[in-house]
């Protein structure tokens, strides 16, 4: 695909995956020499841990298709012992270089053994076309995360968790909602990408937006059928402006700059956290939170910020769900701090969750 021709439609919203608005804008990738980004509160996405190995892995999911990821493992740990373990899921539009890959390094430090891992069609785990949007495949990655998990000599098949960040908050309940092997789940700012999609933040998106949308990505469909160029979607903006929104800035601080920036090998910084016009539609049929109380007694636990612009999406879930069940707001913190503000993020919280839920019965 020619570089120049790369165009997205900017959507109305707000997260990876969102809608942001409804004019079909060129990319453009360049990132001000003067912009300096945020790393206040100990922000540090691309935190190495010394008290880890780490292991790349893959592990085929149900489609056949290849998942890799990356295993964490506690130096000294004993393995010829069972182990709780925990996936990471990133944020929708990411890779597991980003955000996933400290949490998982953080929660191995105090002892379980992680995955971080990509959701198929993104990093480097398979699925063409690339940066497609299925949320059913998503919630199968996770499940297929189980299966490499507990199947390791190392790791108590009965006492894995999951912890989704974003969009993999909405993935991950939808996959624990029929894998009763997931026995603890915790959210950070999460998304319910689905909500967002058909409704948008506080539901600020109108049917007849919907419908707009739904008919543009369709027609879309005719022209790659017919072997016209790919359209992307949503995701953060290649520069701000004076125009630019909170969300829009807030967004822009993590991934087009060297706080959190990350293209992985085969993409390119013009693609990064924008899916397919014509996938991307496939939210409009994503409902996580449905049915979202048959988790229980499996215990679920939702971390939001204070201040975070998807704060609604956590309380939501939180209301629904079954017990036990907690709603954690960190004090002063945004949607994007939580995902690499080490300072703001409460590990000590998730250590305790789920050490108190994955301990030997």
């Amino acid at each position: 695909m020619k570089k120049k021709s790369i165009i997205t439609r900017v959507l109305t919203v707000i997260a990876l995956g969102l809608l942001l608005s409804a004019t079909i804008v060129a990319f453009k990738t360049s990132v001000g020499a003067a912009y300096t980004p945020d790393m206040s509160n100990g922000a540090d996405n691309f935190y190495k841990s010394n008290k880890v190995t780490m292991k790349k892995v893959e592990f085929k999911n149900q489609y056949n298709m290849n998942v890799a990821g990356n295993l964490f493992i506690p130096k000294g740990l004993k393995k010829n012992t069972k182990n709780p373990a925990i996936i990471v899921g990133h944020p929708m539009g990411a890779v597991k270089e980003q955000s996933a890959n400290l949490y998982a390094q953080k929660m191995a430090e105090r002892g379980f053994v992680t995955l971080s891992l990509d959701l198929s069609f993104w990093g480097e785990s398979e699925g063409q076309p690339r940066n497609a949007v299925s949320p059913d495949i998503y919630a199968e990655d996770f499940s297929a995360a189980v299966d490499f998990l507990g199947t390791r000599s190392f790791v108590d098949r009965e006492r894995i968790g999951v912890l989704g960040i974003c969009g993999s908050g909405s993935f991950a309940i939808s996959a624990a909602k029929i894998d009763p092997r997931m026995k603890a789940i915790a959210t950070v700012s999460m998304y319910d990408m689905g909500a967002a999609n058909r409704n948008g933040l506080k539901h600020s998106q109108t049917l007849e937006q919907r419908k707009k949308i739904l008919e543009e990505a369709v027609e879309q469909r005719y022209v790659e059928f017919t072997g016209g160029e790919t359209k992307y979607t949503s995701g953060t903006v290649h520069e701000l402006n004076e125009n630019s929104t909170s969300i829009e800035r807030e967004f822009y601080d993590f991934y087009r700059t060297p706080r959190g920036e990350f293209t992985s090998k085969g993409s390119s910084p013009e693609l990064t956290t924008h899916p397919t016009l014509t996938s991307n539609i496939k939210f409009m049929n994503f409902y996580p939170f449905e049915d979202l109380e048959t988790i229980s007694p499996r215990p679920m636990l939702f971390i939001t910020g204070e201040n975070a612009h998807s704060r609604e999406f956590s309380e939501d879930a939180y209301k629904l769900a079954g017990k036990p069940k907690e709603l954690y707001i960190v004090p002063g913190a945004g949607h994007v701090d939580l995902y690499d503000r080490v300072n703001l993020i409460p590990f000590d919280k998730l250590e305790s969750f789920f050490k108190e839920n994955l301990k030997k019965r």
